[in-house]
């Protein structure tokens, strides 16, 4: 198995909506935000490469909003999703597989690209896009909480091609990959565990978006179920410290990886490290 990270840029999220009831006194600390309040996140994807597979797991924003839309987030940087795949000597045919931890916009947007003549196809022809079906229900009929994170456009050309797959629970989705479900963000989003030599990384999606978000309050404005989320945040974090997990993180601007430790506080990270510094 060979892992790689994907960067696919930059964006600016409310700090408030971010750490939800933390007050900014108290979350500044972690993540310094601008002049409007807004902190800058990662759209950090996994490439897995196992047993002649190439798996995805998750494709950032995309390119393919219009102007309006990219100004509530301010996307940025160099990077992208297919000039991180070029960066690691692959190209969107080559990949065979798509894991979508959820369909919010940040994590499906490059799933789909905007063809010439305006209409939308799969960015990876040759991949099969795996989705949890309770999530996909969801998404496709979508409560006004979430409606505006959830983009016909990012998931359906996926169904019409012919390409959407739904995950099993209980089932591993590919060699050396399988997943646990999250329902406090939003219903029933997954979250990858990569089993690496001796190792075990997990994906951490939007469960823990960063490690300034392990104290159990700290839960964002964005989630569905803040509850849920915090005892599903405590369950994890206990499991995972016990069995020396390491954290990818999806979101955190500086951060890739993180080991675990049990403090006077809880389990807060340990030491930070890069995806190369775990293989």
């Amino acid at each position: 198995m060979n892992l790689y990270t994907i960067d696919t840029g930059f964006f600016k999220l409310d700090g408030g909506a971010m750490f939800g009831v933390v007050p900014k006194v108290v979350w500044q600390k972690i993540h310094t935000p601008d002049s409007n309040n807004l902190c800058t996140w990662a759209m950090r994807c996994l490439l897995v490469e196992s047993e002649g597979r190439l798996a995805l797991i998750d494709t950032g924003m995309g390119d393919k909003q219009n102007e309006k839309f990219f100004s509530y987030y301010y996307p940025h940087g160099d990077a992208t999703l297919i000039s991180s795949l070029k960066k690691h000597g692959f190209a969107p045919e080559d990949v065979t597989d798509v894991i979508l931890t959820h369909l919010h916009f940040d994590h499906c947007g490059g799933a789909v690209k905007r063809t010439a003549d305006g209409n939308y196809t799969p960015t990876f022809p040759n991949a099969v896009y795996w989705s949890h079906p309770a999530h996909w229900d969801w998404a496709v009929t979508p409560n006004e909480r979430e409606k505006a994170s959830f983009l016909p456009e990012n998931f359906l050309p996926l169904q019409a091609s012919g390409q959407l797959q739904f995950v099993t629970e209980g089932q591993p989705i590919l060699p050396g990959v399988d997943f646990i479900l999250a329902n406090g963000h939003t219903e029933a989003q997954i979250i990858p565990h990569i089993h690496y030599k001796d190792k075990t990384i997990v994906y951490m999606a939007d469960l823990l978006p960063s490690p300034g978000h392990m104290p159990l309050p700290y839960v964002m404005g964005y989630d569905v179920r803040p509850l849920i989320t915090m005892t599903e945040k405590k369950s994890f974090l206990q499991t995972a410290q016990e069995h020396n997990h390491i954290l990818f993180f999806e979101h955190d601007a500086h951060i890739e990886c993180c080991t675990l430790q049990m403090t006077d506080k809880g389990v807060r990270m340990a030491e930070a490290m890069p995806l190369a510094a775990v293989l």
